[in-house]
């Protein structure tokens, strides 16, 4: 089989099985493991896959720029952000993370809502200044530039004096083996400092994430208290995860 034959057998392979593992490709087709581990290496470099111990998952679309990933799955953002504002309940306190489909959140939470809202996110504190009743804190650091959202050690220790009943937070993939991705490591640790603040966690992802995954793990899911998703229920990704125990909330439940 020509090389160019094995890149397309590998996409369709995590087209339709949502992974490659290199020692079953590598008996399938008569190679080497080394053989599939080479092509999935140069798969990876064009940003077609995220190796894994073992093979590969399909890559997040997440990994665009800030401003381009606000014109990317703007339906499905907007279903989950619905979702998520219907958990907060008058008088809470809620860390809300960044990102763009955090941010169709706070866009969706009533002007007239009384809570508090902890972020480390400037353009969420920034579309909830027209909230009357909104109370916001933002915690500083370093500015990661990709989410819009700071990061770093300052960022974590402002995290860790602040509490509240719950944390809606972004990923950037959700995999039933991965877990719960995101592309950068220091934003990884600020995700996980948010959701120790917090009573209750609940993951915002779009459909696009879902069994997808990126370089970096952010939370086990016994940290979870539900997964929030446009993803159709009967998808079979969303449906492995209720198999293991994930509490999943869809948006045509």
């Amino acid at each position: 089989m020509l090389a160019a034959e094995r890149r397309d057998h590998l996409l369709d392979l995590l087209a339709r099985q949502g992974k490659v593992v290199a020692k079953d490709v590598a008996a399938e087709l008569g190679i080497s493991e080394d053989s599939v581990r080479r092509d999935l290496r140069d798969l990876a470099a064009e940003g077609l896959c995220q190796r894994v111990y073992g093979g590969a998952l399909p890559v997040s679309p997440a990994v665009a720029d800030y401003a381009a990933r606000q014109t990317v799955a703007l339906d499905g953002k907007r279903k989950v952000a619905q979702l998520a504002v219907g958990l907060v309940r008058p008088g809470a306190a809620l860390i809300l993370d960044g990102g763009t489909t955090a941010l169709a959140a706070a866009r969706a939470l009533p002007r007239d809502l009384a809570c508090t809202v902890i972020t480390h996110s400037p353009t969420i504190a920034a579309a909830l200044l027209d909230h009357p009743q909104a109370e916001l804190f933002l915690l500083g650091g370093r500015v990661f530039k990709h989410s819009a959202v700071t990061c770093g050690a300052a960022a974590v220790e402002a995290a860790q004096n602040v509490s509240a009943d719950l944390c809606l937070l972004g990923v950037t993939g959700v995999h039933p083996e991965a877990g719960l991705t995101t592309a950068d490591a220091d934003e990884a640790a600020m995700k996980r400092a948010l959701s120790a603040r917090a009573a209750d966690t609940y993951i915002l992802a779009s459909s696009e994430k879902i069994g997808t995954a990126s370089r970096f793990r952010v939370l086990p899911w016994e940290n979870v208290t539900a997964l929030l998703t446009d993803a159709d229920a009967h998808d079979p990704v969303v449906e492995q995860l209720v198999a293991s125990g994930v509490a999943v909330l869809t948006a045509d439940a």
